[in-house]
């Protein structure tokens, strides 16, 4: 069985580690934990990885978080994987810093990178694990928020947030998404 685990994140110098690109840096630290690598292919970074007898397909896309939808609908028709094996892992400014909330569908909660790929799959019924940053800013400073850095705070717990999230994304293929969301949601 294959599923596509699409990190959400832009890519480029200027956005490693900000809040924004949690997606990236939890398929990096899972690349990393496990020896693999990322290619650079159409509209994503991608590798493959084998866990359990199940193939994770892994992808950053490279359309920037706006345009999410491009990266996520390709590879799915590509690696022929049912939107039912997709897990969309994204940044929530909605849930306090650390909280993982796993879901099996729903509205973008006004996350821009959801919305691209409800648009472009036409439905919004598949996997997400959304990543609370916290919404510790001022009015009208959202953007600077979300593209900014860790805080030292945030950075010092910050692997452990990010093994639960990769567990939680090997747990979604192999016992499947009600079990996951029973064992990981905090």
């Amino acid at each position: 069985m294959k599923y596509l685990i699409a990190g959400l994140g832009n890519p480029g110098h200027d956005y490693i580690n900000t809040r924004h690109n949690i997606g990236f840096e939890i398929l990096d630290s899972l690349a990393d934990s496990s020896g693999i690598e990322f290619r650079d292919k159409r509209y994503a970074f991608i590798s493959e990885y084998k866990y359990k007898s199940r193939i994770f397909i892994l992808i950053k896309p490279t359309t920037f978080v706006n345009l999410s939808g491009r990266a996520v609908n390709y590879w799915l028709q590509k690696k022929k994987i049912p939107v039912s094996n997709l897990l969309v892992i994204s940044d929530d400014i909605n849930l306090p810093f650390g909280t993982i909330r796993i879901r099996p569908g729903g509205g973008d909660g006004g996350h821009n990178g959801l919305r691209s790929i409800i648009e472009i799959l036409g439905n919004n019924n598949f996997a997400r694990l959304r990543f609370g940053i916290g919404d510790d800013f001022m009015p009208g400073n959202q953007v600077d928020y979300v593209l900014g850095q860790w805080t030292e705070t945030e950075k010092k717990v910050l692997p452990e947030y990010i093994n639960k999230c990769i567990e939680a994304s090997k747990s979604f293929g192999t016992v499947g998404l009600e079990l996951t969301m029973n064992n990981f949601n905090s």
